[in-house]
């Protein structure tokens, strides 16, 4: 009970400083978010970054990625996994590492690349970390020098075929690229960003409408019915992704209640910080919205047999 506690702790501080160093390089942040999947969701200008934040990293399941992909991927957005440590040891500073997918970085990494504008130069691979060399630098020099490749790789302590490899863009392990920096005299080593490891697929297929209650089914379905292409969420304080061509709305589902209350006021800011729409489905109500969040009633979505009504609502009642 007690180490959980601990980790709780050093969890919540280490989002309080991610947080915190988002905030001061002008990104506008969400507020706690009470998901799963992600901690954070943060937009600077057209930069949306979706990010979850574990002081174990072998904490991060293959469906939590899975979910956290899938909301990059229809927000448009960058995933990210902030951590501390795994089982293999401690998350190094100017190294990115990738598990399910998504890339990790190191608070001390994340720091340097939004508040001194320093990307990482290492990534991590079976075998160690690994360098992307610059190519064409390298070949300049080589040519310039007149350096042979078999002195090249002599030096190098690699073959002759890997020295052309590196020229056509394969990475070097870190001890090859300092050996080889050394001797050209100029740096051939590129820094990385973090954002272009992402996979932005998940690794399995989109979850069927059978596995839900009949009430949120038939929601999915009706929306389904009428043009929506409809994504289905599990951890998260929204239900779906709600999309057609022109319109992506985070979806939520659910009794008019209290714990409704705490959800709508968490999608809301949520919203604000996408810039999408939401908006609640539920049984019946008379309010217009909750916290800022539209509602739709169950018996009003059965009338509705327009997408376009569907956004003509959400605009109405955002301002009601």
């Amino acid at each position: 009970m007690f180490s959980r506690q601990c980790c709780s702790v050093e969890r919540q501080t280490l989002i309080n400083g991610v947080r915190e160093t988002l905030a001061k390089s002008g990104f506008y942040v969400s507020g706690p978010c009470n998901a799963v999947s992600f901690d954070i969701i943060s937009r600077r200008d057209n930069t949306l970054l979706i990010i979850k934040v574990l002081t174990n990293v072998d904490a991060f399941s293959k469906p939590v990625a899975n979910e956290l992909k899938t909301l990059t991927k229809f927000l448009e957005a960058s995933p990210l996994l902030i951590g501390e440590k795994s089982g293999a040891g401690e998350i190094e500073d100017d190294v990115i590492y990738l598990r399910h997918g998504v890339p990790i970085i190191s608070k001390g990494t994340f720091d340097n690349l939004f508040l001194e504008g320093t990307p990482p130069l290492m990534y991590a691979s079976p075998g160690g970390f690994y360098v992307r060399l610059d190519t064409d630098m390298i070949r300049r020099v080589r040519e310039k020098k007149k350096i042979s490749l078999g002195t090249l790789a002599e030096i190098a302590g690699v073959s002759r075929r890997a020295i052309q490899m590196y020229e056509e863009g394969m990475s070097a392990m870190v001890d090859v690229a300092v050996r080889l920096e050394n001797f050209l005299g100029e740096p051939v080593v590129l820094p990385i960003d973090p954002f272009s490891y992402a996979s932005e697929t998940p690794d399995t297929e989109e979850m069927e409408f059978d596995m839900f209650e009949d009430f949120e089914k038939n929601v999915f379905a009706k929306l389904n019915e009428i043009g929506y292409r409809v994504v289905p969420i599990m951890r998260c304080p929204f239900n779906a992704l709600t999309k057609d061509k022109k319109t992506l709305i985070l979806t939520g589902i659910g009794r008019y209640d209290k714990p409704l209350l705490k959800k709508a006021e968490i999608v809301t800011n949520l919203s604000r910080v996408t810039e999408k729409h939401s908006v609640f489905f539920v049984e019946h109500s008379e309010k217009q919205n909750l916290e800022g969040t539209p509602l739709i009633s169950i018996s009003e979505l059965k009338k509705i047999n327009d997408p376009e009504k569907i956004v003509e609502l959400i605009l109405e009642r955002k301002k009601g």
